[in-house]
């Protein structure tokens, strides 16, 4: 493969994946940080693929930055748990000994991030939560600084918890209380790999 095949190649998945992110209505700010577009190419892409009317907008302001959105009791906590486990097999959230580089923002990253957000959206009947707030628990989760994953000693399920929990709560799949916090063996094939 010659030089020039290989950057055509990258800019057309950096394209693919920022038309992709813009039909996630995902803000300008977190599809330029996926895909390294600049702004102003980004907006072009907007306007020259987005037919008015196609139910696609144009989100504007800041990011989603509260976690209390996916722990608090309700839709929003089972819902975190659910993408939270699309986010684990897909390899987004990667456990913390795979290293800083493994949790960058990347073009095959940024497409396992739609591919997990697609495919939660088709598993739960009535998805509470978008795009931009399923980036923050991807971020956050992969951080743990203020959520975390946690696995019940009991049936073994992922739930999503604040850091450092104040109280220790049931898990939301079986209702027992918190056993086991340590996370089970991942093998490839489970992320798909």
């Amino acid at each position: 493969m010659r030089v020039t095949d290989e950057r055509y190649n990258r800019d057309r998945l950096r394209l693919e994946l920022a038309l992709r992110l813009i039909g996630h209505e995902a803000r300008t700010h977190t599809i330029r940080h996926w895909t390294g577009l600049s702004d102003d190419r980004i907006r072009k892409l907007f306007r020259a693929y987005i037919r008015p009317g196609a139910g696609v907008r144009r989100r504007r302001g800041k990011s989603p930055q509260q976690a209390a959105f996916f722990v608090r009791s309700g839709a929003g906590a089972a819902d975190a748990h659910a993408l939270a486990s699309m986010l684990l097999l897909f390899g987004v959230v990667t456990p913390p000994t795979a290293g800083a580089a493994a949790a960058q923002p990347s073009l095959a990253r940024g497409r396992l991030l739609c591919e997990a957000f697609e495919t939660y959206r088709r598993v739960v009947p009535q998805p509470c939560i978008d795009f931009e707030h399923a980036v923050y628990l991807a971020g956050a989760l992969q951080r743990g600084e203020e959520l975390r994953l946690r696995w019940c000693g009991g049936c073994a399920a992922v739930d999503v918890v604040e850091h450092p929990s104040l109280r220790a709560t049931p898990c939301r799949a079986c209702g027992d209380k918190p056993g086991e916090v340590t996370a089970p063996r991942i093998t490839g094939r489970m992320r798909g790999h």
